[in-house]
């Protein structure tokens, strides 16, 4: 299980609304393939792919994909999770995962799942 999020479980997150209060702390096992199953359901658009949770958000111009860029470069930064980025003209690709877990093999933790709710709520002007 992985360490507890500001007091969040993973068993606990129920809506995207907890992931979004949520605060990433340093973990170290990864979480079950139901379990990120299960929270993979509570984020539109995200898909895992080779181990990482993505997501390629469309922009209408490069400094609309810069604003964002930068948005989240502050929100994760404030989380201490950072992201792998894609960045092209009109896009920018997001790839979660956390190096800490698996002994340092990586894999999914509920961090990168509160970091992907954080980035979607940028997009929709909440964070």
């Amino acid at each position: 299980m992985t360490a507890p999020a500001q007091g969040v479980s993973e068993a606990s997150v129920a809506t995207v609304d907890d992931l979004l209060r949520a605060h990433c702390v340093h973990a170290t096992d990864a979480l079950e393939a139901a379990a990120a199953a299960r929270l993979l359901a509570l984020l539109p658009g995200w898909t895992l792919d080779d181990g990482r949770l993505c997501k390629t958000y469309r922009f209408d111009d490069y400094y609309a994909t810069l604003a964002y860029v930068n948005a989240l470069a502050y929100v994760t930064h404030a989380q201490d999770h950072h992201p792998e980025l894609t960045v092209r003209y009109r896009e920018c690709a997001v790839r979660y995962d956390t190096h800490s877990v698996n002994g340092g093999k990586g894999g999914l933790s509920l961090n990168d799942f509160i970091c992907a709710a954080k980035a979607d709520a940028i997009i929709q002007g909440q964070a």
